[in-house]
């Protein structure tokens, strides 16, 4: 369903997540992987999905693109209470958010964006994620084996935590995996 725009453009991933590049590969899209380091800081004034489309924006902000390239990056943060849980940076950090999302309700909101040198779109999605009540025995385990710590709040919905701790998404398990592959095929349609 791609190939004229794949004829077109040069795309590049500016992610190194191992999960963004199966997504965007299982859609059919050919595809770079080139990842620029950003400071991953935001104003104090933004909240919600303004984050991370402002991150999303940002990394992409960082490419210096010839006129056949298109550089899709990407953000993703958890929301619970009104607090943001981004990448844990410690066991500890992890235990923390995962206790917090313990037999509670959080969001997941992811933003991508597409620049060219022509023009540049952002998009950004929200899932509501429920999960069932947590043992520290179960945290632990689950840190110490999956070493979640390139994860916004600690988990990866795919993993063996999502699939015992979540009980219920309310819109894309794709957002919560950090990629709203549904809006980025809308949006290369009509790039």
């Amino acid at each position: 369903m791609l190939t004229e725009i794949s004829k077109k453009y040069e795309f590049i991933l500016g992610s190194t997540s191992p999960r963004r590049k199966q997504i965007l590969t299982d859609l059919g899209l050919t595809f770079k992987v080139k990842q620029q380091e950003v400071e991953e800081v935001f104003p104090n004034d933004l909240s919600g999905k303004a984050i991370a489309e402002y991150l999303a924006k940002l990394k992409a902000d960082a490419y210096t693109l010839n006129n056949n390239q298109i550089v899709i990056t990407g953000d993703t943060i958890v929301v619970q209470q009104g607090n943001v849980l981004g990448k844990p940076k410690s066991d500890n950090e992890a235990k923390q958010m995962l206790a917090a999302l313990s037999g509670n309700k959080h969001e997941v909101i992811s933003a991508i964006c597409l620049k060219s040198n022509q023009k540049t779109i952002v998009l950004s999605d929200c899932t509501q994620v429920y999960f069932n009540p947590l043992t520290a025995t179960e945290i632990a385990y689950y840190i110490s084996n999956y070493q979640p710590f390139d994860k916004a709040g600690a988990y990866g919905i795919q993993e063996w935590i999502g699939q015992i701790g979540i009980h219920k998404i309310e819109g894309s398990f794709y957002t919560v995996m950090g990629m709203p592959i549904h809006l980025l095929y809308q949006a290369l349609k009509t790039f």
